[in-house]
């Protein structure tokens, strides 16, 4: 928790400084309006506290240039007996409460404290009103999502960006809030973005706020989604698909960690982590001059590869169970349960669509199946590779084997990329070769 605080007496800011250092939260006292304004421009707080009357800019006016500006931030006006008629006024501005002098501590920190959690509140809300809020559980036991797991564990308390990778489909939004659900970040919005979905002439404005007038029709500041996330993490899927033009302002973004408006003239800090992920082989995009690389560069910290589901075929069974329990809860429906040929069925089914054709298929079941059990014919496929299958752990055994044979043909023995095409560590590869018999040496 980050606090600003101004006043011009300096034993009541530096007393102010200690007792909220003292109770864990980061201040910042600066001694007259002009450095609070001043400060507010280059720095993010979760509030401000504002001495009413300061020589030069006085906290009145501070307030008024933050609401001007648009800064979300609290702020608690400290007042003198004889300014309460002043701080009521100050409330009317948009102040969030207002102290008179001399404080009592006790009640300084309650409403610091409430105050910074309504506002963390309000910006979550905000986020969920304006991404897209589905959000599922990481399922699985096969060996590459435990590898995924185990790195989720250390690198959620670092502020590293990452870069996810995979097919359409294969949970890689969920990876994100794993990653931030494992991180200090937790309480703060998680902001979740389809740049491929945003119209290109939108996008700028979507994600970095613009300012009233910079073009037709932006009657009024908007906030962008890089500062609602405020502490949080933004999440930018389908980063692939952004344009030239924005990759560039991206880059800045990640190298000087601050944004401007659409239209704006300061800079705005930017404290969000930023993640990103991707179904396209951005490796080939930058070697076609369709994507830079030193942005590339930038969002590759860490990499992490999720496998396509025909590639874990044996987690199908669990991730089936998981999808039915939500589709049926949010239908309304009466409990189903697949059968044994059902279920074979979709073992054997190649899912171009990854986990989001499994929900699919099992959404229509539902729809369509009369009784509680869901019976092949209520299982709708797509006409594409479908292995027939009497024995499902036989033949998830034999195909797995054979992909793995042909990554490591098709890489001449090179296992570290064979793994890579695989979406699997080479640790698991090296598991997997030994336990299938296959040839050891490179």
């Amino acid at each position: 928790m980050r606090i600003l605080i101004a006043d011009d007496e300096k034993n009541i800011r530096e007393s102010l400084r200690r007792l909220l250092e003292l109770e864990g939260m980061e201040a910042v006292a600066v001694e007259n309006g002009e450095a609070a304004r001043d400060t507010l421009k280059e720095e993010r707080f979760d509030a401000v506290l504002l001495d009413l009357k300061m020589p030069g800019l006085s906290g009145q006016e501070v307030l008024e240039w933050i609401r001007a500006e648009g800064i979300p931030v609290p702020v608690v006006m400290i007042s003198a007996h004889g300014e309460i008629p002043d701080a009521v006024r100050a409330l009317k501005k948009g102040a969030r409460d207002f102290l008179e002098k001399p404080l009592d501590t006790d009640l300084l920190l309650q409403k610091l404290r409430t105050l910074v959690e309504e506002e963390k509140r309000k910006q979550v809300l905000e986020a969920a009103s304006r991404t897209e809020q589905k959000v599922y559980r990481l399922l699985g036991e096969h060996p590459a999502i435990e590898e995924i797991r185990k790195k989720i564990v250390q690198i959620g308390p670092t502020d590293s960006t990452v870069l996810i990778t995979g097919e359409t489909g294969t949970g890689k939004e969920i990876i994100a809030r794993a990653i931030h659900e494992a991180s200090s970040r937790k309480e703060e919005p998680f902001i979740a973005v389809n740049v491929g979905a945003l119209p290109e002439s939108l996008a700028e404005s979507e994600l970095f706020g613009h300012e009233k007038g910079s073009f037709t029709g932006a009657d009024s500041r908007k906030i962008g989604l890089f500062e609602l996330a405020g502490g949080g993490t933004l999440f930018l899927d389908e980063i692939g698909e952004m344009s030239f033009s924005l990759q560039v302002k991206l880059l800045r973004v990640l190298q000087d960690r601050k944004i401007r408006r659409v239209g704006g003239t300061r800079d705005i800090p930017v404290r969000a982590r930023i993640l990103s992920a991707t179904n396209r082989n951005l490796e080939e995009r930058v070697q076609k001059g369709e994507f830079r690389e030193d942005l590339f560069y930038r969002l590759n910290v860490i990499r992490i590869s999720v496998p396509p589901l025909r590639e874990r075929r044996s987690d199908i069974p669990l991730l089936a169970e998981h999808l039915l329990e939500q589709i049926v809860r949010r239908l309304s429906s009466g409990p189903r349960k697949l059968s044994e040929q059902a279920l074979k069925k979709l073992i054997a089914y190649d899912y171009p669509g990854n986990v989001r054709e499994l929900e699919n298929i099992l959404e229509r079941a539902v729809i369509f199946s009369a009784g509680g059990i869901i019976e092949p014919e209520h299982t709708e496929l797509r006409d594409l590779k479908v292995f027939v299958s009497q024995s499902p752990v036989e033949d998830l055994q034999s195909v797995e084997k054979e992909k793995i044979r042909e990554a490591l043909e098709r890489r001449v023995g090179n296992r570290t990329q064979a793994a890579r095409d695989l979406g699997i560590s080479r640790r698991t590869l090296l598991y997997k070769i030994k336990r299938y018999g296959l040839p050891e040496k490179e």
